[in-house]
């Protein structure tokens, strides 16, 4: 569909070596304006990742939501170990152990989160990569290719990313998947959003309003690892069917914050369903959040540094300090480590199948009080 009031703009953002032809290869940047009601999304071709949103308030004052970096070699500083602005793959989130069985073979990940465990697709997940692109209209195709048993993974697998901004201030990411072996597949999008700007930091987040669509989460262990459970939010720290204020509820969290994945309530329609608002009442801007999978993984930035500890921080884009809880995530993605648990849905990706994963971010202004 043709966006009547989008431009789409390519340049350049500099260059980097492919981890496995080493070509040095240009880095495109995308930057979408829909210049009718003054919002813009930048990704670039590194990661597939959102490196800029802008947003006007209530009172048009104009800002950058989404935390990120002035170039390329802040995403490439300490490997981007905070995942922002990222597309996860294979698998994101964690796999518990570092391994998993298929078919009857087992197979072997790098240990690369508390040294047990595999986070993000491993070591050289897909945020790791330079992806190919193509432009048709105001839709960005990005495509990568992922040799067999990279990373440990098995089959080659071949994903694409088509991105696109609406009228209505919609970015949408549609993810598809082809594999010629049997693979496991669970993609997600790492963005860290703070919609008061990507360097209002941990005050104005907790000022910020959340609702989520679940009525369940996956319990997990001491170690971040599902262990196969559900657990109902009613009466929880979890339950945000109803808006709460972030502030409040981090304060019930035993964890002191969020990094779990809470189980979409869907319709019985197929189409895509609402996962999560945030609203911050300020500004007035919100977000929000529809999908066609069956959980979104909620995280409030605990592992940045924490601003207790003399000013430690990741620094960001114009010298922004990026700190503990100075954004949130909302990861839509199929549930954590399903591999090891036949009662979550399946994540293995079959030949002659298509992995297919859509996401909205819709973005607006609330002009109440």
């Amino acid at each position: 569909m043709t966006a009547k009031n989008v431009k789409l703009t390519v340049d350049s953002f500099g260059s980097v070596k492919d981890l496995i032809s080493n070509e040095q290869k240009e880095i495109k940047r995308f930057t979408w304006t829909n210049e009718k009601n003054h919002v813009s999304v930048q990704l670039i071709s590194y990661g597939a990742m959102i490196t800029s949103c802008k947003l006007p308030s209530k009172t048009g004052e104009i800002v950058d939501i989404a935390l990120g970096f002035d170039n390329i070699e802040g995403y490439l500083k300490d490997n981007n170990s905070a995942y922002i602005g990222s597309l996860m793959g294979r698998v994101a989130n964690r796999i518990g152990n570092g391994e998993f069985e298929l078919n009857g073979v087992k197979y072997n990940l790098a240990k690369n989160f508390l040294g047990k465990h595999n986070l993000h697709g491993g070591m050289n997940g897909f945020d790791k990569f330079n992806w190919d692109s193509y432009v048709d209209g105001n839709v960005v195709y990005l495509t990568h290719v992922s040799p067999d048993m990279y990373e440990g993974y098995p089959g080659t697998v071949l994903v694409t990313a088509a991105c696109s901004l609406s009228d209505d201030n919609s970015f949408t990411m549609k993810l598809t998947a082809v594999s010629n072996k049997p693979t496991p597949i669970n993609l997600s999008n790492h963005s860290y959003f703070n919609l008061a700007g990507h360097d209002a930091g941990f005050m104005e987040l907790y000022k910020h309003k959340l609702t989520i669509n679940a009525d369940k989460i996956l319990d997990i262990d001491a170690e971040q690892i599902p262990t196969g459970d559900f657990l109902d939010v009613d009466g929880t720290e979890f339950d945000f069917r109803l808006p709460q204020e972030l502030g409040d509820a981090i304060k019930k969290t035993a964890n002191n914050g969020y990094d779990y994945n809470f189980c979409i309530t869907s319709g019985s329609s197929q189409s895509l369903t609402f996962v999560a608002r945030v609203l911050h009442e300020k500004s007035g801007r919100f977000m929000e959040v529809y999908s066609d999978q069956p959980s979104v993984l909620f995280y409030t930035a605990n592992n940045l540094p924490n601003p207790c500890n003399n000013g430690s921080s990741v620094v960001g884009k114009n010298g922004a300090q990026y700190r503990k809880h100075g954004a949130f995530c909302l990861e839509t993605q199929k549930y954590a480590d399903a591999v090891h648990h036949e009662n979550f849905p399946s994540i293995i990706l079959v030949p002659g199948k298509v992995y297919e994963h859509e996401t909205v971010y819709k973005f607006g202004i609330y002009e109440g009080n």
